[in-house]
């Protein structure tokens, strides 16, 4: 356990940010799954939108790496197009 001052409030913090990223990756992926799973091309657009949405703001926020956030927008890209026919 930390002892000093600063050791203590860096741990609030270390558990704070856990938290937010650990919701933010979930609806990300959430999303990611939304596109994935939407039955008609419409919904597929719809979710796709928001999907890049959150992937961009995710690579830019570092949770997750940017490259990372362009190949699975290039893969939502493809079911998408798949969908639509």
């Amino acid at each position: 356990m930390p002892r000093t001052k600063s050791a203590k409030k860096q741990l609030r913090q270390s558990h704070s940010h856990a938290a937010t990223n650990r919701a933010q990756r979930s609806q990300l992926r959430s999303a990611v799954k939304r596109v994935r799973a939407a039955a008609t091309a419409q919904d597929a657009e719809a979710a796709y939108a928001a999907a890049i949405k959150l992937l961009d703001r995710a690579g830019r926020k570092n949770l997750v790496h940017r490259n990372t956030a362009s190949r699975a927008k290039a893969r939502l890209a493809k079911v998408v197009r798949a969908k639509k026919g």
